[in-house]
């Protein structure tokens, strides 16, 4: 199962069928630029329409492309596979009826939802619940309604609460790349140790304290 489609992705299921889900336009692009390297490529979709969620361009060079074939009210109910994948099983979602795809690769295009619910309150959101960082969470801190304006500017992937960071997925603007959220990680670090520069012995203490209780 795949979440992005770059050249990597590409080369890697070149002359396989493959299958993508999702009715929006990273969907759309990805459609478009695996249809490059694949014989066939099945494309589900939950809407009636593919321009529904999308532009009508991308819509109209998809449905042009004689290797690729959309599957409309269609969701995935079945992922078949032994040592490999080798199907998806679709079902229609007017109908109930359910359909066997040869697939070698897929590729999920449906959105992310960040699981930061336990956070409302303390630190500062974006609307779509993802955690702002760095020069954003500067702008909410000085915001209406925002933290106290007296406290020093976030840092690179700081939150509006000082001293706690994001990295990865969860953070607002992230690329959602496992590469990218290891960069985070790197730079997290990075901003521990110069935040508590000449406090380790304080922290041992309390890392021995809470871990003794």
């Amino acid at each position: 199962m795949h979440y992005a489609a770059t050249l990597m992705e590409a080369q890697l299921c070149r002359g396989d069928p493959v299958a993508l889900v999702g009715g929006g336009n990273s969907a759309g692009q990805a459609t478009l630029f695996l249809s490059r390297f694949v014989p066939s490529l099945t494309l589900v979709i939950r809407e009636s329409e593919l321009g529904q969620n999308m532009s009508r361009y991308l819509a109209a060079r998809i449905e042009r492309l004689p290797n690729v074939e959309v599957l409309p009210d269609a969701e995935v109910r079945e992922i078949v596979a032994h040592d490999a994948l080798e199907s998806i099983v679709v079902e229609n979602n007017q109908t109930g009826e359910r359909r066997t795809i040869s697939a070698r690769a897929l590729f999920v295009f449906i959105g992310a939802e960040p699981h930061n619910e336990w956070l409302h309150g303390r630190v500062a959101l974006d609307e779509g619940g993802y955690i702002l960082t760095g020069s954003d969470a500067a702008m909410a801190q000085y915001a209406p309604g925002g933290s106290n304006g007296n406290r020093r500017s976030p840092q690179l992937l700081e939150t509006t609460v000082p001293a706690v960071f994001a990295a990865g997925d969860v953070r607002s603007g992230s690329t959602q790349r496992v590469s990218a959220a290891v960069g985070d990680g790197a730079i997290v670090i990075r901003h521990i140790h110069r935040l508590y520069s000449g406090h380790i012995h304080q922290i041992r203490l309390a890392q021995t304290y809470v871990s003794s209780k």
